[in-house]
């Protein structure tokens, strides 16, 4: 797909041509659009700073899902999209979407209880058209989930939803890019945008090549820019006048080894501390738990990482739903945190600013940010359909053609399990064979502890435009994520691999090795474990105010009561003193 030549030969075409498209971000929503505007014929580039789905579409929870949270807030319609969105995915990418039974547990005291669960599942499934949401009583919901917690346990649902691995997803829709022409280019940087002479309209960008240093800087030229870079959005808006719009919200997560937390479903439930949506859910063979939504406030050059706060407000989550289990910070196996592009508006809570995605147009620079991973289709037939009216030539987009061109080939070896072929076709579409065709002796074996081969790090290495080691480690592959200390106890045969394929010297592999080794430390294991706080406390105060609350709950309803009665009485006093005025009067009569 992007094989070391690859790479050359692109940067020569962006300084050859002009293109009707320049698209900036190489997330699942620049990718979005340089596959739609290319199968319609256009001449599309994309560059992206650092490595594909280096941000945000990297380090997402990694669902596909219809939002049930947007019911709640009362947004049917971008609960429709998602959910319709979801189904096209899960159709077209077997083996990259997969389905995802869902348990939604219900507690003594939850609000929303049961009854608004119900109702919200059942609109869900409606815009869905299809019946996946039942109830079940606690002792058959514990089938499902045995550790979990009973305490107040009145029972729960289970529903239907996909998950996906996300940064694979942006390179398979990159590669269907690519097929229909366009020009894809990682680590290729753009330093400013070019504005027309007179007007100030953009009409390009000037680029740098940040695989080489010093890199060589280049002038692209094109019939509309368009700014998917996510949270970094506001970056390339300012050198348009544009005032900051942006605010960027972190979403941390927590990875377990699956012996340790072992869910076959994911887990949602309210969590005890703020009552927000939090999951419990498999992926890739380990266990993740997230997501916080809090304001970040470092800087967006650096690598997000997770906070001591959200590390306690995490293991509080899992504590109180799996408190049999004891776990502690040493099973954790890894860390991530992602930036959301969020649009602000001044709302004091983080999760209540909208997720809705929106589409600027300042001085001819497009930009567009939020939304969610699971419509980035639909964002990008949205930015497509602003940008006809500079396109005369555009033709109209078929809303009905796959994202993901379906493929069932064979992979030629019979070693390969059903549910690996699977993966790998959905994983690599028509490369897959090629993949399979590459390896060598023992490399179609699984790597200990994980669903990857070792023919996927070759192939990662070969042909998918690997710059770093982390490019091969952290999304070519999800390696750094899953296995413990990043996978350093398999870095021999890593090495092997890597240089092979690479070309890369004993001298360049010692550097790769100590850049990402460092990496890992700082952005994926824990912070200072003597600044995480005390997560039972954060527990303890959550009951103390749980307890509170329904004591001042009940004090109210004795309250209501009392006047009621005393109400009652009055009306009860008031009656009969008519009544034996009545009386009295008849009797004097």
């Amino acid at each position: 797909m992007f094989p070391q030549s690859y790479r050359q030969q692109s940067w020569h075409a962006l300084t050859a041509d002009s293109f009707d498209i320049l698209v900036i971000g190489g997330g699942i929503t620049g990718a979005g659009i340089a596959r739609e505007a290319a199968r319609l014929g256009l001449r599309v580039a994309l560059v992206e700073q650092r490595d594909f789905a280096w941000g945000t579409s990297s380090r997402s929870s990694k669902l596909v899902h219809g939002g049930l949270r947007y019911l709640k807030e009362g947004r049917l319609g971008l609960t429709r999209a998602s959910v319709s969105e979801r189904q096209r995915l899960l159709e077209e990418g077997p083996g990259l979407i997969d389905p995802l039974g869902f348990l939604l547990a219900t507690y003594k005291g939850d609000s929303p209880g049961r009854r608004m669960y119900g109702a919200g599942l059942t609109v869900y499934d409606l815009l869905a058209l299809q019946w996946t949401h039942r109830y079940y009583s606690a002792a058959d919901f514990k089938l499902f989930a045995p550790f979990i917690s009973d305490e107040g346990l009145q029972g729960g649902f289970r529903y239907g939803d996909a998950q996906t691995d996300d940064a694979r997803l942006v390179l398979r829709v990159l590669g269907e890019a690519v097929a229909d022409g366009a020009l894809v280019l990682n680590y290729a940087r753009v330093e400013s945008v070019i504005g027309e002479g007179g007007t100030g309209r953009v009409v390009g960008a000037r680029i740098r090549d940040c695989a080489l240093d010093p890199g060589e800087v280049i002038d692209v030229h094109a019939s509309v820019v368009v700014n998917a870079t996510g949270a970094w959005a506001d970056v390339l808006r300012e050198q348009v006048g544009g005032v900051r719009r942006i605010r960027p919200l972190r979403g941390s997560h927590l990875i377990f080894p699956s012996w340790r937390l072992h869910v076959i479903q994911a887990l949602s439930f309210l969590h005890p501390v703020d009552a927000r949506p939090v999951f419990i859910f498999p992926w890739e063979g380990a266990t993740l738990v997230g997501t916080t939504d809090v304001d970040h406030d470092r800087g967006l050059d650096e690598e997000p990482v997770i906070a001591p706060g959200e590390v306690a407000y995490l293991m509080a989550a899992v504590a109180s739903q799996f408190p049999s289990l004891g776990l502690t910070l040493d099973d954790i196996v890894s860390t991530y945190a992602g930036v959301r592009p969020v649009i602000g508006s001044g709302k004091a809570d983080p999760s209540k600013e909208s997720r809705d995605h929106v589409v600027w147009e300042e001085s001819g620079l497009l930009t567009v940010t939020g939304g969610k991973l699971t419509t980035f289709r639909r964002i990008a037939l949205d930015v497509l359909g602003v940008a006809r009216k500079r396109l005369p030539e555009m033709g109209e987009p078929d809303r009905d053609m796959p994202v993901l061109s379906p493929f069932n080939l064979p992979l030629g070896h019979n070693s390969l399990s059903e549910a690996e072929r699977k993966r790998l076709l959905g994983r690599y579409g028509k490369h897959a064979p090629s993949l399979v065709a590459s390896a060598r002796h023992g490399e179609l074996d699984r790597i200990p502890g994980v669903a990857t081969l070792w023919a996927e790090i070759r192939w990662g290495a070969r042909a998918e435009g690997v710059i770093h080691l982390d490019d091969l480690l952290l999304r070519r592959t999800r390696l750094g994520l899953l296995l413990p200390r990043g996978g350093a106890e398999i870095m021999e045969r890593i090495q092997q691999i890597a240089c092979d394929e690479l070309g890369w010297d004993e001298d360049r592999w010692r550097a790769e090795l100590s850049a990402y080794l460092h990496l890992w430390e700082e952005h994926h294991s824990l912070p200072d474990r003597r600044t995480i706080p005390d997560w039972s406390l954060m527990l303890l105060e959550a009951r103390e105010t749980r307890t509170a609350r329904a004591v001042l709950r009940r004090q109210r309803r004795r309250r209501r009561w009392v006047r009621g009665g005393i109400a009652s009485g009055a009306v009860a006093g008031a009656g009969l003193l008519v009544g034996f005025g009545r009386w009295a009067w008849r009797r004097r009569k």
